[in-house]
């Protein structure tokens, strides 16, 4: 249920009120019990939520819950605390060991506070960081899904200038065999893929840079010799466009807000961001906790919605 503080629990509950979700894929909450009851008693939610239980048979009539009891009793909604940073560290610690019990098989994350889980212990940039190190997982990305358009990240959370220095001709390289394997395999198929430019208009042949004549097209070419469908650099400021329209299976973006200012822009709201390389399914939302409109009614649960559909149906190899 992410961050207890922020509007996790509004849209993780507000998403699971879909009786077809329900129907549809086994959705048990992690979480506390105590919390998620309060919300949905102010949110007016129908369904009835109940302790998860592995022997019981689950109903469509009812909100699975695997209760943690690690909240205190009382907290401030809306603020970075060290008790609901460690709260929603320890959930996801608690999901992966469901999944490595058999137990489930994708997780969906509402969103955590970074500056919380740090002040509750967990020294991690973000999800994508904490769930490598607890499946030991040493070659991940992070990607967004938006239809079709599909975004794969170089560097996240990086300052600017650090993010454009560690643009290599290796890097790229790992990056494009990387996006090809993972990409494909979640889709079942052999895929496109685009990548972007760093300079405006790709820096057109080298009027306003050399990256890409000097180590994005090599990285592209190299791989294209290895037999990868893949091409560019495109224009920044148009390939994502044409990759939404289904030009491409996937794009490869250079540094963290050029794919998710793409992404926002073009879906937000709709867009879910996947870690890549797991050994398991994991979805998330494509915002955060939000902590100035909890239990304002404000909350939008479609992002929510679109990563519990879309970890469903990455499992059952319907995602197309």
């Amino acid at each position: 249920m992410g961050d207890a503080a922020g509007i996790g629990p509004e849209i993780v509950l507000r998403a699971l009120e879909q009786e077809a979700l329900r129907t549809s894929f086994r959705c048990i909450i992690i979480g506390d019990l105590h919390r998620l009851r309060r919300v949905a008693a102010a949110e007016r939610t129908g369904t009835q939520l109940v302790p998860f239980d592995t022997a019981t048979s689950p109903s469509p009539d009812v909100i699975e819950v695997a209760d943690l009891k690690n909240l205190p009793n009382e907290f401030e909604i809306g603020r970075d605390a060290p008790a609901t940073g460690r709260a929603s560290a320890e959930y996801l610690i608690s999901a992966v060991q469901l999944w490595k019990d058999g137990v489930i098989e994708a997780i969906a994350t509402a969103p955590i506070s970074k500056k919380a889980i740090a002040l509750g212990g967990y020294d991690y940039p973000g999800h994508t960081e904490f769930l490598a190190e607890l499946t030991n997982t040493e070659e991940f990305a992070m990607s967004f899904f938006a239809d079709k358009l599909r975004v794969v990240l170089l560097s996240t959370h990086l300052p600017l200038l650090t993010a454009i220095r560690s643009i290599t001709e290796q890097s790229l390289i790992n990056l494009m065999c990387f996006t090809n394997r993972e990409i494909g395999r979640l889709l079942n198929r052999e895929i496109s893929i685009a990548v972007a430019g760093l300079n405006p208009h790709a820096s057109e042949g080298g009027l306003f840079g050399s990256e890409e004549n000097d180590i994005i097209a090599p990285a592209i070419q190299k791989c294209r010799d290895s037999g990868i469908n893949v091409s560019g650099p495109f224009s920044p400021d148009t390939i994502f466009i044409r990759a939404s329209e289904g030009a491409f299976d996937a794009c490869i973006a250079l540094y963290h807000d050029q794919a998710t200012i793409a992404v926002k822009a073009l879906s937000f709201g709709s867009g879910v961001n996947v870690t890549l390389g797991l050994p398991l399914i994991r979805t998330s939302v494509d915002h955060g906790t939000a902590y100035d409109i909890v239990g304002s009614g404000k909350a939008d649960p479609s992002s929510m919605l679109a990563a519990i559909e879309l970890a469903g149906k990455l499992v059952q190899g319907t995602a197309s």
